[in-house]
């Protein structure tokens, strides 16, 4: 069983979503549930796996949808009395909740020099990386060594496939408009935080052009390109830092303005 939850886990991390592991630390006396049980919930109340079945479970389970929802790890004693659980048992166990997932997730569709400086930076902030790429020397274990995930192969059928959420930042920079255009197209009406693509003005009125005239006009106004803030340079480093700071901008809700008050505002 524990096998199979951890099996559950790792697929619960690739869609992304938020669980926690409830594991039987200690037993007091009689308990349903015994040392090492384990069960796994999910944010919309599913479960997989047991810690005793009955009240116990269920009392578990609300309170794993609680920690779920804060984001906080934290071990419960239960008493399985009249007055606690209305249990006969008359034991006590302790439950160590482990809450896991949930993590942004920025999803750079293209391997090339700004892709790699890009993953660079949003490994540093501790955001789940995805590289997208169709072409293995650009998309591989030696060059993106810390990716969570590398998605190689065709990139239209892969985002398709790909469960999109709204805790997914999109950043779109392949090596051609053709390819930019086409994964655009297949992202624009997802559930997406962020969507932006790289480009010069005129390449994004060219595939905005193209995108309007397919009925696109409405979704095209979330997505933000020429991609990243104006803090100059054009290096891949600088390029990168302007797209991930525009990202953190829309992640944490921030102003686009100085901390600064100026010289003579100190005091």
């Amino acid at each position: 069983m524990e096998n199979l939850i951890f099996e559950k886990v790792l697929e619960g991390l690739k869609e992304n979503k938020r669980m926690a592991i409830c594991t039987i630390t200690n037993t007091y006396g009689s308990s349903p549930g015994k040392e090492g049980f384990m069960m796994l919930v999910f944010e919309d109340g599913t479960s997989f796996g047991t810690v005793g079945g009955g009240i116990l479970e269920a009392k578990i389970t609300e309170d794993a949808l609680e920690r779920i929802k804060k984001g906080t790890s934290k071990t419960f004693t239960y008493t399985l009395n009249d007055t606690d659980l209305k249990s006969k048992c008359g034991g006590k166990v302790d439950v160590f909740m482990k809450v896991i997932g949930s993590r942004e997730k920025l999803l750079i569709v293209g391997g090339g020099h700004v892709a790699l400086e890009l993953y660079k930076f949003a490994k540093l902030l501790n955001l789940y990386v995805v590289i997208f790429e169709d072409r293995e020397e650009f998309g591989n274990r030696e060059r993106f060594p810390e990716a969570d995930e590398i998605v190689l192969g065709d990139i239209v059928t892969n985002l398709k496939n790909y469960p999109i959420d709204d805790r997914c930042f999109i950043v779109i920079v392949t090596r051609g408009h053709e390819y930019d255009e086409a994964a655009l197209r297949e992202v624009i009406t997802r559930d997406a935080k962020y969507i932006g693509m790289i480009g010069s003005k005129n390449k994004v009125n060219y595939i905005f052009s193209n995108l309007k005239k397919e009925g696109y006009e409405e979704a095209l106004k979330r997505v933000y390109a020429p991609i990243g803030l104006k803090l100059g340079g054009n290096t891949p480093p600088e390029i990168a830092l302007s797209i991930i700071s525009e990202i953190m901008l829309i992640k944490n809700e921030g102003k686009l303005e100085h901390w600064s008050m100026g010289y003579y505002n100190i005091k």
